[in-house]
């Protein structure tokens, strides 16, 4: 059994690849954001002060982000238990899923690489089973955020806002979450918030550190969760 990267009274963090570091494998949910399998690179931006037309990059590329075998591989590993899984249009839909919600992104998202409309959505996918209960949720899921870059903060290109992950993970079934492409551990910090237990995994050990220093951050109330 590998040492755990950080451990506190909620969280545990591994650094390794999900599909040798198997200890997510006790949890009970899982919530994720995995490669979308799209060879992602970020467009650079416009930098103040230097020439026209000249643009920095703000991140390099996603590991594992060539094909979708991370992902699924991960997920054979989790099935058939319950998953909320963030995806992309682009990316083929993961083998087991039985609903889809709609992550409805900020204003700033999608500006680049687009015809005129903006790439602002993106899927959840509802893998796995999970337990029946009466629809009174709406399947658009949005934030409280005005912009991508007021909560992501440059730590991580695909971070996702911390209320929409409360929102998401108070309608999970209870128990230990799991997040096997952890990031910058936005899932873990928000499963804390809630008081569960969550464990993740990172492949990129500067992303594990991030993520151990958010774990310590005191809680901050916005006012409860939708």
């Amino acid at each position: 059994m590998p040492a755990p990267y950080y451990q506190d009274d909620h969280v545990t963090i591994y650094h390794g690849d999900c599909r040798e570091v198997t200890e997510w494998l006790t949890a009970d949910v899982l919530v994720t954001d995995p490669p979308y399998g799209i060879g992602w690179e970020q467009p650079g931006y416009l930098v103040v002060g230097r020439s026209k037309g000249t643009r920095t990059k703000q991140h390099d590329g996603i590991a594992n982000d060539e094909d979708t075998s991370a992902r699924d591989e991960a997920l054979a590993m989790w099935a058939p238990r319950p998953a909320l899984v963030f995806g992309a249009c682009e990316a083929p839909t993961p083998k087991g899923t039985r609903r889809t919600l709609v992550f409805h992104k900020p204003a700033d998202s999608g500006l680049f690489g687009s015809i005129i409309w903006r790439k602002d959505w993106e899927p959840i996918y509802m893998v796995g089973k999970w337990p029946t209960s009466p629809a009174t949720e709406s399947s658009v899921i949005r934030t409280r955020y005005g912009s991508h870059r007021e909560y992501a903060q440059g730590v991580h290109p695909h971070a996702k806002p911390d209320d929409v992950l409360k929102r998401l993970i108070a309608k999970c079934p209870p128990g230990v979450v799991a997040d096997p492409f952890m990031g910058s551990g936005s899932t873990l910090r928000a499963a804390k918030d809630l008081g569960r237990k969550a464990i993740g995994v990172e492949l990129e050990e500067q992303y594990c550190e991030i993520a151990a220093n958010r774990m310590g951050q005191e809680v901050l109330d916005f006012g409860g969760v939708a």
